[in-house]
């Protein structure tokens, strides 16, 4: 189960796509759009990076800085960013610790087989370092907008 509303964010140190490494602290005093996703490069992750990109400029204006995370490497990263002009940080979660911390790596099931990976799911982190909001079982094509409808609220 993810954490819930009204927590405080767990904090991290993750390398982003260019190994710089980047914590909670960082965001502090701002709106923080945490997204976790499976894994780079693949149909529904790019879907809703694509979506995150093509809407940033309303996040921008909304004064929302967007961090996705999956377990992927920075190089991993690197090329997926670049690939699809991503304009915000990916962070390599390589040991999963992040996603067990906030709740989102789980039981998963695909064509009859059942594998541990990351459950979709986006956390908005308020200036104050509390989870304002919670985004479970994330439909990647219309994710951004509803995000975006609730920082935006």
């Amino acid at each position: 189960m993810p954490i819930e509303e009204g927590t405080p964010a767990p904090q991290f140190n993750l390398p982003d796509e260019t190994g710089t490494v980047r914590s909670l602290s960082d965001f502090a005093g701002k709106t923080l759009v945490l997204y976790f996703y499976p894994k780079d490069d693949t149909p529904g992750c790019t879907t809703e990076a694509c979506n995150f990109r093509d809407d940033y400029s309303a996040y921008e204006q909304a004064g929302v800085t967007i961090l996705g995370v999956s377990p992927d490497s920075p190089k991993s990263h690197a090329k997926f960013k670049e690939k699809f002009n991503l304009p915000f940080s990916l962070l390599a979660d390589e040991d999963n610790a992040l996603c067990e911390q906030y709740g989102v790596w789980g039981q998963k099931k695909f064509m009859g087989r059942e594998y541990m990976g990351v459950l979709r799911t986006t956390f908005v982190i308020g200036p104050d370092g509390v989870i304002k909001k919670v985004f479970e079982n994330v439909k990647p094509a219309d994710h951004s907008v509803e995000v975006l409808a609730a920082v935006q609220a």
